[in-house]
């Protein structure tokens, strides 16, 4: 008789829609890069305490770090925008 228990089922791995998601949010929407960021650490988590198919783990850093990326570039726009949309308005307050 074998005393060998089954292990608790692990979820599968969400590298591939992850690394989609890292990309969308550098390309387009930062929304997307929220999401990789956020899933991927979470699922970064479960992959290291057993509870996921750790065989995406790479695809899944990938994915994390592109949407940590992608927020950064939305930040960097955003100060972008308002920095030069201030001086523009300066700039034509001072026109007048």
């Amino acid at each position: 008789m074998n005393d060998f228990q089954n292990p608790a089922p692990v979820k599968a791995h969400r590298g591939v829609m992850l690394l989609i998601f890292g990309i969308l949010g550098i390309l387009c929407c930062v929304i997307f890069g929220i999401l990789a960021w956020v899933m991927g650490h979470s699922d970064l988590k479960a992959m290291a305490e057993g509870r996921m198919d750790p065989s995406g783990e790479g695809l899944t850093k990938a994915g994390k770090i592109l949407g940590i990326i992608g927020c950064a570039f939305a930040i960097l726009s955003i100060l972008w925008v308002i920095f030069f949309g201030g001086l523009a308005a300066l700039g034509a307050m001072r026109g007048h």
